[in-house]
């Protein structure tokens, strides 16, 4: 609020477009350059100090921002969920969006992300690529169920996709040569798949103990359904626990109901399904685990405990208590699996905070 400019840019791939607000004369300075970092702080330097600068979160990534704080300049990066926009505005530019922002960024009406480090976005890459995978591999293996479903040609002899399984895929075989082909083909490219996610799941394990990111990893294992793989996803994922609360994280992940309330009437939907997709899945399917009964650790689970701190084992053992107790509650409520485990995955976003942060408190949230 104290500085003399403020300026908005709107960046794309192969230009940017700025706009200047000078406070104490209230000039505009509208100006159009290319995407290089040098001519951008050239321009933000000659303007009238003390400046800062906003745009907006998007494809072109946190470069430019890291490079401008590295050089002094104040930046931020807006949320685009969370900027105000005129309803009846019906011509956009860049140059209007760079004056908007700039505008928002003067009034303090921004809602700024955080800026990761290029170390925390290397390995934010790293676990979206092995989420890339997994969902390549899961598509991989609905072509050849289905490519056999048509032919009349169904698994019985067990669990799917298990080793008994991939013996039983090979020795299919097809007289026509381009089913025979085009089934051949499919097998191959999820052998590749599975060869790409081992390679992604080795790194993530050697990063996930060898790094900076360990003390949390060892913490958040403590809690039944996180996994190694599950717990560097949402360390790297959320980065910065100590900026939200037990309360605040399940509104952060998109956890929390939607409402419209107005007067004495109050409305509540389903979840807002806002905030970071990929941890949101992670904490979704960690809460089914939860719904088994839980009269003692199991053996993996004690072992992943070793490596955990006292505090760390005895919040996760009340944790998983309490965690299986809300399920319990929800299912003698008749309450329908899926409704009860979004319930169960926000409150125990409460309690990987609790781990994460190193806080003795949950905070529950509320039915």
């Amino acid at each position: 609020m104290f500085e003399r400019t403020s300026v908005g840019l709107d960046v794309h791939a192969r230009s940017v477009a700025g706009c200047a607000l000078d406070a104490q004369t209230g000039e505009i300075i509208p100006h159009r350059m290319s995407p290089d970092y040098a001519e951008i702080l050239a321009w933000i330097v000659s303007l009238p100090a003390p400046v800062r600068v906003v745009y907006e979160a998007g494809p072109t990534g946190f470069g430019l921002a890291r490079f401008l704080l590295a050089a002094g300049i104040g930046t931020l990066v807006a949320a685009p969920s969370k900027l105000q926009r005129p309803s009846g505005d019906r011509v956009k530019t860049d140059a209007k969006d760079a004056l908007h922002l700039a505008r928002l960024l003067k009034l303090g009406e921004i809602t700024a992300v955080r800026i990761p480090s290029a170390d925390q976005e290397a390995a934010r890459d790293l676990v979206r690529a092995r989420e890339d995978a997994r969902g390549d591999l899961m598509r991989s293996r609905h072509r050849i169920s289905k490519l056999l479903l048509r032919q009349g040609i169904v698994y019985s002899g067990g669990k799917a996709w298990t080793g008994a399984h991939e013996l039983w895929l090979a020795r299919q075989h097809f007289e026509a040569p381009a089913r025979q082909l085009t089934y051949a083909s499919s097998l191959e490219a999820m052998h590749e798949i599975l060869d790409r996610r081992d390679r992604l799941d080795e790194a993530i394990t050697a990063m996930a103990y060898q790094s900076d990111y360990t003390p949390v990893v060892r913490s958040l294992e403590c809690l039944r359904g996180i996994s190694t793989l599950t717990a560097f996803g949402l360390a790297v994922e959320i980065g910065d626990w100590n900026r939200f609360t037990g309360s605040t994280i399940g509104a952060y992940l998109g956890l929390v109901p939607t409402e419209h309330s107005s007067g004495a009437s109050r409305s509540q939907g389903s979840i807002t399904k806002t905030g970071n997709t990929h941890a949101r899945r992670l904490l979704v399917e960690a809460a089914w685990h939860h719904r088994r009964p839980y009269e003692s650790p199991s053996r993996l689970l004690r072992s992943r405990w070793e490596e955990a701190t006292s505090e760390a084992r005895t919040r996760g053992h009340a944790g998983n208590r309490r965690l299986h107790n809300r399920w319990i509650s929800y299912l003698e409520r008749r309450k329908r699996p899926v409704i009860a485990n979004v319930a169960i995955a926000r409150e125990l976003a409460g309690w990987c905070w609790s781990l994460a942060s190193g806080t003795d408190q949950a905070s529950p949230v509320p039915n």
